[in-house]
């Protein structure tokens, strides 16, 4: 026997749609963009304030408003790129753009052309293949005393290569060149696309123009 069909009033009642999302408005750039360049010292953290007391940039840079684009670890030394554009930060910073960072590195052992090749075409870590890399031996850079001086075994010799990646992983430089067998004693970036370190001394900063 066919069902008869259902009263309207038996209906389940039609929900209003819900409005949509705002979009949230792009930020405004900032009036008067500013780009520091610094020298980061070693054992400094890349943020400006730490709740255990250690070195941050705050020691180093009284420039209100401006940011990290990108990061430098701790136990590194080197360029830094400060802003306050955000759409800046972001080119910098974002691995898509692949902006070319160069780093010089002091490793223990001696650097053989096999190991140089083997980072030039990528090396597998934990979390994927690296992207090619560009890769030299390096004779020893003039470079400031590190405080404090680099532990290094006396029967192990050291050397020096200049490593030139496009891409942001954590800890990179130093898994690829443990990978291939050189662990990472000093590393140093001293370039970031077209900003280089250019004489700036350990903790000092200068202001160049705010575009990329």
């Amino acid at each position: 026997m066919p069902r008869p069909p259902r009263s309207p009033s038996s209906r389940s009642p039609v929900r209003p749609a819900r409005p949509a999302a705002p979009r949230r408005a792009a930020k405004a750039p900032p009036a008067e963009p500013r780009l520091l360049l610094l020298n980061k010292p070693f054992d400094v953290l890349t943020q400006f304030a730490d709740a255990d007391g250690r070195a941050t940039l705050k020691d180093f840079v009284p420039v209100p408003g401006v940011y990290p684009a990108g990061r430098l670890d701790r136990d590194s030394e080197g360029l830094l790129l400060l802003t306050n554009d955000g759409r800046l930060q972001a080119r910098i910073a974002d691995p898509k753009h692949k902006l070319a960072k160069t780093y010089w590195v002091q490793v223990e052992g001696e650097v053989g052309e096999a190991q140089l090749e083997r980072l030039r075409q990528g090396v597998e870590l934990n979390d994927g293949m690296t992207l090619p890399a560009e890769a030299r031996r390096l004779e020893e850079p003039e470079l400031w005393p590190r405080h404090p001086p680099v532990r290094f075994r006396k029967s192990v010799p050291t050397s020096w290569l200049e490593l030139v990646i496009r891409e942001g992983r954590n800890r990179q430089v130093r898994r690829m060149t443990a990978a291939v067998g050189l662990p990472t004693l000093r590393l140093v970036r001293v370039r970031i696309g077209p900003w280089t370190l250019d004489g700036l001394q350990p903790g000092a900063w200068r202001e160049v123009p705010a575009r990329l």
